[in-house]
């Protein structure tokens, strides 16, 4: 049975987010991940989560890579690795196109498996010079020279790097050069089983490294509720959420979920999300999330058991009121401590 247990961070507020962090911390929880989003940046409140824990990791879940210069990705980590003592974990992701380009207004590499792949050459390579003389990068994508880089009294000279994937392309990627892979909130059982792990293996024998070389995490959408049509109700917002990106098609596909699929897309036109939600099968709440009771979602957590090394337990907020994402955040905590 899988020990450990991880909390995503997805409240309201900065402050939600420290007392939450400080819970899990303290209910023996092994790690808790924050994200970005255009209205909110990772590094920055993950500072928050480290003053607000001792023991447990902290980790960006995700960050995006292309939206900064790796310097300030790595320097940003090894700030965060300083004030937490070590326990910081770097969750990268590329973003999809439109995130970029429309968000951030920074141009999308066609070729983002190799690039990420060099961008983690180079985040390693800045860590590793943290003692000087400078660092001095010539790759494809990035040309880096900083010639009295130097960075005294740092915690580590390498920080564990987590990849972000969906496509076959960044799955070999991170099966080949990351620490571990974040899952998307998206993923299913079998996805998992028939396409997430095939590509890691496949990158990973790439290098002569094997999956148990890679801890496979994902964030696992936990709806959790005394009021069981509550809780699933609340997932299946989120997955119709997840479910507009045309990007993540293949997750549906390989079920054959295209009657939804394509019910979730035309009423996406209208952001309309109670249709989309209308429009996700029970069969899909149980092969994406939990839901239910905590009594159901601890017994549901057992059939994620031998695919993944690392349940991130997410709480839903796609059309979810405030008072109920806290409570979700808290019944986590509570339903799944050690």
């Amino acid at each position: 049975m899988m020990q450990r247990r991880a909390i995503a961070l997805f409240t309201p507020t900065i402050h939600d987010m420290m007392d939450i962090a400080g819970m899990a911390d303290d209910a023996g929880f092994d790690s808790v991940w924050n994200g970005e989003f255009f209205n909110r940046n990772g590094l920055v409140t993950l500072a928050a989560v480290a003053l607000s824990t001792r023991r447990a990791k902290i980790a960006t879940g995700i960050a995006y890579a292309y939206m900064r210069n790796p310097v300030l990705n790595a320097t940003g980590a090894m700030d965060l690795d300083e004030l937490s003592d070590g326990r910081m974990i770097l969750g990268l992701g590329s973003g999809t196109k439109s995130m970029n380009e429309g968000w951030y207004g920074q141009p999308f590499e066609p070729r983002s498996a190799a690039k990420m792949k060099e961008c983690l050459a180079l985040l390693r390579k800045i860590w590793a010079s943290h003692k000087g003389p400078g660092v001095r990068f010539d790759g494809e994508f990035y040309h880096i020279n900083i010639p009295a880089f130097v960075r005294p009294r740092a915690v580590r000279d390498r920080i564990p790097i987590y990849l972000a994937a969906v496509q076959k392309g960044m799955l070999r990627t991170a099966g080949e050069v990351a620490d571990g892979l974040v899952g998307h909130p998206l993923y299913s059982r079998k996805y998992l089983s028939e396409f997430i792990k095939p590509n890691l293996e496949i990158g990973a024998k790439r290098v002569g490294r094997s999956l148990t070389d890679i801890d496979i995490t994902t964030l696992l959408i936990t709806a959790i509720s005394h009021d069981r049509e509550q809780a699933i109700q609340d997932a299946k917002n989120q997955i119709a959420f997840y479910a507009s990106v045309r990007s993540y098609e293949g997750i549906l596909n390989l079920h054959g979920w295209e009657r939804q699929k394509l019910a979730i897309w035309e009423h996406f036109k209208t952001f309309n999300l109670a249709k989309m939600a209308e429009a996700v099968t029970d069969d899909m709440v149980e092969q994406i999330a939990l839901a239910g009771t905590p009594d159901e979602c601890r017994e549901q957590l057992a059939k994620w058991e031998g695919l993944i090394d690392l349940p991130i337990l997410y709480t839903p907020t796609a059309g979810v009121r405030a008072e109920r994402v806290m409570e979700n955040h808290r019944l986590i905590v509570e339903t799944f401590a050690r």
